[in-house]
């Protein structure tokens, strides 16, 4: 099955699977050799360029303690769970001594005294005094590090700050010469297709240049709030994290932060954080040893094409505002649940997931333009940001699932139940005191609410932008979409506290 790695290397603990593939003669061949040299590519490859950024490039070694039976920072077995099994081979197979040395590693007993454990990722130089990135994944846990130089001289390396919802790393290493360094380059310039060099520290191996093409921009592998990734086919592997990707010009533009594989290997597909995004994080990390994100206060969620179409909207675009938070910028600018926010700082918003970005790389205490789309036009508030803070929600609520009880007044273009909230009905169905609508007892299975996500326990708070109490209230509001020739009806939903749009398709001609 495959999945996104991120690409930390223990040494004494690398991946057998990836080792066999690295030796196999069925592994794949690097795609960038295989590809003839487009128009304007190095004509004596890219030693030049290798040479003048080796040196800035760092390997990073970081020691913990831990158990020796399982990885740094991995749970114990529980309570009849079984360790991974050692593999088998022939009496005399290369990989029999490999082996049988990870399994006196791994398979410590379970009173054994904590040992130190040693991980390796890959950084780099920004500032001839000793200022290197790395990602945050690399040096977490870590109770040492050590940056290690080209040369092989180590340096003790001291964490400046860092950053999980990028996974940036700053760190400090004291030294009596200057060091060579790399600069940002600015990442939204770079077009598909342009070519890139990848330096790092892959399996533990050293400096190791590869090369490829910047295969697609900003990819989200749910690995954050932020994700905005550059996609690359150049080969990298477990230990190059943190490593830099350059453009032809010799400027980082990327921090390889994952992979995808089912193997562990590089298999052409690799993530790094754009330097756009990166460079603004480590500035923070460097000043303040810590980031400052703008913050707006609200909840949003994805402007479907249903709700679109509701809202009078032209297109699908933009992030719906679910919930104001109380007391916060938004709610003190203006901006109402129900809103959607389509321009940011003079910055489209073409959706829900550029919005946290813009707002997270604005400056705390800005004075900023959003412009709102409302009631079928467009409105332009005042916002002045505050600081997120690590408690704070900025993406769309999830709502839980709740169990489902019949119901007694039907709404058929919608394939629901509904009743009033009675206090037996509240109990029941564990609605909290302070929600008021009206309760959705029954879906039906197949119907356009069932579809839409929508269970039994679920309570309508509006329809059409209009509260609703009374089931006839939902019904008349139905009613009036038709007669309007629309095909949806925009209702917000609450479930377990937290609320957000649902865009419901209903039959205009009854």
């Amino acid at each position: 099955m495959s999945l996104i790695a991120r690409n930390k290397s223990n040494p004494l603990r690398a991946s057998a699977l990836a080792v066999l593939m690295a030796l196999s003669p069925f592994a794949p061949a690097a795609t960038a050799q295989n590809r003839l040299p487009p128009p304007g590519a190095p004509t004596n490859g890219f030693a030049d360029l290798a040479e003048r950024l080796l040196p800035a490039v760092v390997n990073i070694s970081t020691s913990q303690v831990g158990r020796a039976e399982r990885q740094p920072g991995a749970p114990a077995p529980g309570p009849g769970q079984r360790r991974p099994e050692t593999p088998q081979f022939p009496p005399g197979s290369p990989f029999e001594e490999f082996f049988k040395e990870f399994d006196r590693q791994g398979r410590g007993a379970p009173d054994q005294a904590p040992r130190r454990s040693q991980s390796l990722g890959s950084g780099f130089i920004i500032d001839a005094s000793g200022i290197v990135v790395t990602n945050n994944h690399v040096i977490a846990e870590a109770d040492e590090i050590k940056v290690i130089l080209q040369d092989n001289t180590q340096l003790n390396a001291k964490l400046i700050g860092r950053d999980p919802k990028t996974d940036l790393a700053v760190l400090k290493v004291e030294t009596a010469k200057p060091l060579a360094f790399v600069q940002f380059g600015n990442s939204d310039t770079v077009r598909i297709g342009d070519w890139v060099v990848a330096i790092g520290n892959p399996f533990g191996l050293g400096g190791t240049v590869t090369a490829g093409i910047l295969s697609a921009r900003a990819r989200d592998i749910n690995s954050g709030p932020y994700d905005d990734f550059l996609q690359t086919d150049a080969s990298i592997n477990r230990g190059n994290s943190g490593g830099p990707l350059f453009n032809m010009a010799g400027e980082v533009i990327g921090i390889n932060t994952a992979i995808y594989s089912p193997t562990g290997g590089s298999i052409g597909i690799g993530f790094s954080v754009p330097s756009s995004l990166a460079r603004p994080v480590v500035e923070q990390l460097r000043e303040f040893g810590r980031t400052k994100r703008g913050w707006l206060g609200v909840n949003i969620q994805t402007v479907t094409d249903e709700i679109a179409e509701s809202l009078g909207l032209d297109k699908a675009k933009g992030a719906l505002v679910a919930r104001v938070t109380e007391k916060g910028p938004a709610e003190s600018s203006g901006i109402q649940s129900g809103d959607v926010i389509v321009r940011f700082d003079g910055k489209e918003v073409t959706d829900m997931r550029r919005l946290p970005r813009i707002v997270a790389e604005t400056s705390v205490g800005k004075a900023v333009k959003v412009d709102v789309w409302r009631k079928n036009k467009s409105v332009t508030l005042d916002v002045t940001l505050g600081e997120l803070e690590e408690n704070e929600q900025q993406a769309a609520a999830t709502l839980r699932t709740r169990p489902q009880q019949l119901g007694a007044v039907p709404v058929e273009a919608l394939g629901m139940q509904l009743m009033a909230i009675t206090p037996e009905l509240r109990e029941k169905f564990e609605v909290p005191e302070r929600s008021k609508g009206v309760l959705v007892t029954k879906v039906e299975e197949g119907s356009m609410a069932a579809e839409r996500g929508l269970r039994a326990g679920d309570v309508i708070v509006e329809v059409a932008q209009q509260e609703v109490t009374l089931p006839s209230q939902v019904i008349d509001k139905v009613q009036e979409a038709r007669k309007g020739n629309r095909r949806s009806v925009l209702i917000m939903v609450e479930r377990a506290g937290e609320q957000r749009f649902v865009g419901l398709p209903v039959d205009p001609r009854g």
